[in-house]
């Protein structure tokens, strides 16, 4: 589905988006696109679901390339980085937002290996190694001054300090997240590009959707001082504000977009 007739063009932004073919990651890089920026579309498996992304895209006004990449395989990585640099020709920003739930909810005192490995590479490790590798490029890309600045944008979760007891890979994952932005914050920003976490809270998706009527109702009780789901566009906001400079004297920050669910309350 790569599109090699894309040329680089002076002054146009380019965003690649893992897991970008629905849910929170199609809302965040229709939003991008929206917002003038081009877009690399990753997908695992979907392809029908990533040309769709595309479509809203390119019906936003903007260009998008569908790039099929499995964070969890190195080889994998290595070939999305230089796919989409390869068709835009640099990268202005990275969102890491691809990441599973586990198949299963089980007790944590029946977790199994085989299904903490799984979350954990796709949440976890994945995005570690590609954030590496588009740092790696976007250093060199500021360095030759084809860019002056990028951002990376990691969505976590609220499970990232929320205990779970049925899904303890996954909240372990986006605990590891968290750390992870801090990391690449601190190592990073002496050259020019920030480090953010997008912390969403309960998101109408398909992952929540097994559990709706429960959320329903804890929603109406007051989980949340908002009193209603999160939307997918509701995160894309969040990471639009990030990725347009809006906030140039930060990094390592992490922007909740939970209706208010991290707040402590009597």
């Amino acid at each position: 589905m790569k599109d090699r007739s894309l040329k680089p063009r002076a002054g146009t932004r380019v965003a690649l988006v893992t897991g970008g073919s629905r849910g929170i990651g199609r809302a965040i890089a229709v939003a991008l696109g929206t917002a003038g920026w081009r877009v690399a579309v990753n997908y695992r498996s979907n392809a029908e679901a990533a040309a769709e992304s595309m479509r809203f895209i390119e019906h936003a006004g903007a260009e998008a390339v569908a790039i099929q990449a499995d964070v969890t395989s190195a080889a994998d990585r290595a070939r999305l980085v230089e796919e989409t640099l390869e068709t835009f020709g640099w990268m202005n920003l990275l969102v890491n937002n691809a990441g599973i739930a586990p198949k299963e909810r089980h007790d944590i005192l029946q977790t199994d290996e085989a299904g903490y490995d799984e979350v954990m590479d796709a949440n976890l490790k994945g995005p570690f190694f590609l954030t590496q590798l588009v740092a790696k490029a976007m250093i060199g890309l500021i360095k030759t001054r084809i860019i002056t600045a990028a951002s990376i944008v990691n969505v976590g979760s609220i499970s990232a300090y929320t205990s779970s007891v049925s899904r303890p890979e996954y909240c372990l994952s986006k605990a590891g997240l968290a750390m992870m932005t801090a990391l690449y914050a601190d190592r990073l920003a002496q050259h020019g590009i920030g480090v953010y976490e997008v912390r969403p809270g309960i998101i109408r998706t398909d992952m929540t959707e097994p559990v709706r009527d429960r959320y329903n109702r804890l929603i109406q009780e007051g989980l949340t001082p908002i009193r209603r789901w999160g939307e997918p566009e509701d995160v894309a906001q969040a990471v639009v504000a990030i990725a347009e400079g809006r906030f140039p004297f930060s990094t390592g920050e992490v922007v909740n977009v939970d209706g208010g669910f991290h707040l402590r309350r009597l």
